[in-house]
């Protein structure tokens, strides 16, 4: 206890603390979506492609972070047009954007003259060392993201589970899909700080993965996501410090954990519900007794 208190005194751990609470915000709402549109390639898609932004904006000598909020918007722009638009070997040319997007941030990070900072963050996470602007980014990524979803709640509810049935009642389901293509593009740009852009796609899809299994409203889905990812990665967080850990992994060290405790509860849950039919009853329902 004694080293907890010793530790909150620090800034950087309060800073990491509120990060991984705003993150946790922005994962199990948008996760929530990605896991019952069933899109986790996409999302991994956007988040490593996400690094060509950073690479550019070190080229111009702008600012990483919003070099990185460009360019995810636009590459989940334009995944979201390619996986509507394109019915065969959409995987293909989405894997070729991933790919492109990440070489031209290594080829424009290699012709950035001068001292190059550690980028090794950006890809692995770095939540001990976010700086309070970046709070400041995460909090307004935040409102914005739950002011869509409220704003557009229904349209983002009858896509996410009846594509159908949502152009039948006049959805404009391209653009209420490229909509959640640009939330997830603005959450993996929060999430890199936290645990990286490699591995963003564990964070924002095993909390609401886990909240899938327990609960099938989306309301409450989501409230249980957030909270969950909110236990990973304070979890983590602590383990990284009191362990000298690498803060990322351990964090998505912890989720997986969670995830497959989780899929062992559900499976025994599961069985024992199908072996608690009574057996000494007849098919009637009298006892055989």
């Amino acid at each position: 206890m004694n080293q907890i208190v010793t530790a909150l005194q620090f800034d950087f751990m309060r800073h990491a603390l509120m990060a991984g609470l705003l993150v946790s915000i922005a994962c199990g709402i948008v996760g929530t979506f990605v896991v019952i549109k069933r899109i986790v390639f996409l999302s991994g898609s956007v988040a490593h492609s996400a690094y060509g932004g950073i690479g550019l904006a070190y080229y111009f000598g702008k600012d990483p972070v919003l070099g990185a909020i460009v360019f995810s918007l636009l590459a989940a722009t334009g995944m979201g047009i390619v996986q509507r638009k394109t019915r065969q070997r959409s995987d293909t040319l989405i894997a070729a954007m991933w790919a492109i997007g990440m070489a031209i941030g290594i080829i424009f990070i290699d012709m950035s003259p001068g001292y190059k900072a550690d980028l090794m963050s950006y890809l692995f996470g770095s939540i001990l060392a976010v700086p309070v602007q970046d709070l400041y980014m995460m909090a307004a990524l935040d409102v914005l993201i739950l002011l869509l979803v409220a704003l557009f709640f229904k349209e983002l509810l009858s896509v996410s589970f009846d594509e159908t049935f949502s152009v039948i009642r006049g959805v404009p389901v391209d653009a209420v899909y490229i909509l959640l293509m640009g939330m997830i593009g603005l959450t993996v740009v929060m999430m890199m700080r936290v645990v990286g852009l490699i591995m963003v796609i564990a964070l924002l899809t095993f909390p609401a993965a886990i909240s899938s299994q327990w609960v099938q409203e989306l309301k409450r889905m989501m409230l249980l996501a957030s909270g969950l990812s909110i236990l990973f990665t304070t979890t983590g967080l602590w383990l990284s410090y009191f362990l000298n850990m690498t803060s990322g992994a351990t964090i998505i060290l912890v989720a997986g954990s969670g995830y497959l405790i989780s899929l062992g509860l559900k499976s025994l849950v599961q069985t024992l519900r199908a072996t608690s039919v009574p057996t000494d009853a007849d098919p009637r329902g009298r006892s055989a007794l």
